[in-house]
């Protein structure tokens, strides 16, 4: 394959993802189908296998890179925080009103959690790999803070702020959602 044409296959394959990303924190795994990916990617339905061997590794792959951009996010919002604010920093991002109403742009586990003991092993793979990234993420911002250098404080604080904001999207009331939400804050931030 001449370099020109690998070139564009990538960029392609790049479309997809990106999209199918998007579309599955979104809309859920079974909300979306490959006609609908291709067609936001700006390809056609038939392009599809060549890009992917089957609906599950396109999936798992949309899994990671999903992960990926959102490890990439909080790794640069802690960075970006002042010194002894990382943790601080991470919470308030992560337990606000724009992750909550933007699935397709935040976490992929918070948007597609209840739906993963139904994939197949190799989008659980996927996702568990990035759920380990994100737990040392948070054990990184909270290091020595136990017996295990922070990786049980770690995993308490990951486990809240997903549970979090995955009951603040089920509830149909804003007002009971954003106390989620603040009650979830204000206890992490007291005991940090």
């Amino acid at each position: 394959m001449k370099l020109s044409a690998r070139r564009s296959k990538q960029a392609s394959r790049a479309r997809i993802v990106e999209a199918g990303a998007r579309a599955i924190r979104r809309s859920g795994y079974d909300g979306v189908g490959i006609a609908a990916i291709m067609k936001q990617a700006g390809l056609t339905h038939g392009s599809f296998y060549t890009h992917f061997s089957s609906r599950e590794a396109m999936l798992a792959e949309l899994a990671d890179h999903a992960g990926a951009e959102a490890i990439a996010l909080f790794t640069r919002i802690a960075e970006a925080a002042p010194a002894g604010q990382s943790t601080q920093a991470l919470l308030h991002a992560y337990l606000s009103r724009q992750h909550l109403e933007h699935p397709e742009d935040g976490c992929p586990i918070a948007a597609l959690g209840s739906e993963m003991p139904r994939q197949a092993p190799p989008v659980r793979q996927a996702i568990t790999g990035r759920i380990k990234e994100m737990i040392d993420v948070v054990s990184s911002q909270v290091a020595g803070r136990d017996e295990h250098g922070g990786r049980e404080h770690a995993l308490v604080i990951t486990a809240t702020m997903i549970g979090a904001v995955v009951l603040a999207r089920a509830i149909d009331d804003q007002a009971l959602s954003e106390a989620v939400l603040a009650a979830t804050r204000a206890h992490l931030l007291a005991h940090p």
